[in-house]
């Protein structure tokens, strides 16, 4: 059953304080003391992975529902952390971060909070944008990709900017003509890599590949998929057959360092043939 607001007011204001005194100048731990909003930065992406993580592997498919509590508290600890020290500078505390992003979210659901009628979903996604496009107006980020955070994963930030400009016209008019483009990003990094031509520069390798990653990112975005979903999951799948071909090699007695490639193609490709068929 959810706590009621005094529990959950209550628990919060004990996590602050136990904030409060890791941080403290004299009695607070050591370690806490010395970081700073840099060095704490990748602890707080960490753990917002750690989140995601356990909302997709409990035993039904769902969440892991202890794991996903754990990490919900060492997330909102991250939060906690930073507004400690944005407090110790000056600047602001845990209530204005949580006051700034109530007043937020009434701002942008006026269909809830105000007197607009109750959208559809999809008219709710266009109304939300609309109301993050006025405020980068209003704090002078006019540019149609003012404000794509540039911490955001490669993949996702490249079809986030993409679905900016797509909004004022600037996209490819189906996924077919993204494909048409993919090939001819591949035929460019083919081109680079022929036989017999110098070693080719690193730099125009880099943005050739750079290019083709950039473009597939944008073939999910126009299947309506997230591209990092779909990584993630091809990662999963050559986790799961390449652990399969070692068990493969083992019950015959090899390390895969000792197999041949012919021989590891062939458990390889037994493996796919048996997921492909159920077995």
């Amino acid at each position: 059953m959810p706590p009621s607001e005094e529990s959950a007011a209550t628990a919060l204001e004990r996590l602050l304080q136990v904030m409060a005194r890791l941080r403290d100048p004299v009695a607070g731990c050591p370690w806490d003391r010395m970081q700073d909003f840099a060095s704490i930065a990748p602890y707080t992406i960490e753990e917002a992975y750690e989140v995601e993580a356990a909302i997709r592997h409990g035993d039904d498919g769902g969440p892991d529902w202890a794991a996903l509590e754990d990490e919900l508290g060492d997330l909102l600890f991250q939060v906690v952390y930073h507004a400690q020290m944005a407090w110790e500078s000056g600047q602001f505390g845990f209530a204005a971060v949580a006051d700034h992003i109530a007043r937020k979210m009434v701002r942008r659901h006026p269909h809830v909070f105000g007197e607009d009628e109750a959208r559809t979903a999809e008219e709710q996604s266009l109304a939300w944008e609309a109301q993050k496009a006025a405020e980068r107006a209003a704090r002078a980020e006019t540019g149609t990709l003012a404000g794509v955070p540039v911490a955001l994963p490669a993949l996702t930030r490249a079809a986030k900017l993409t679905r900016r400009a797509a909004r004022v016209g600037f996209d490819w008019p189906d996924a077919l003509s993204v494909l048409d483009k993919l090939e001819e990003e591949a035929a460019e990094l083919r081109a680079e890599l022929r036989p017999g031509q110098p070693a080719p520069d690193r730099a125009r390798l880099a943005d050739e590949v750079g290019d083709l990653l950039f473009v597939l990112a944008n073939l999910a975005r126009k299947l309506d998929l997230d591209p990092e979903d779909c990584l993630r999951a091809a990662n999963a799948k050559f986790e799961r057959r390449f652990s399969a071909v070692e068990q493969a090699l083992a019950a015959a007695g090899l390390a895969p360092a000792d197999a041949t490639l012919e021989a590891m193609e062939a458990h390889w490709q037994a493996v796919k043939s048996a997921e492909r068929d159920g077995r």
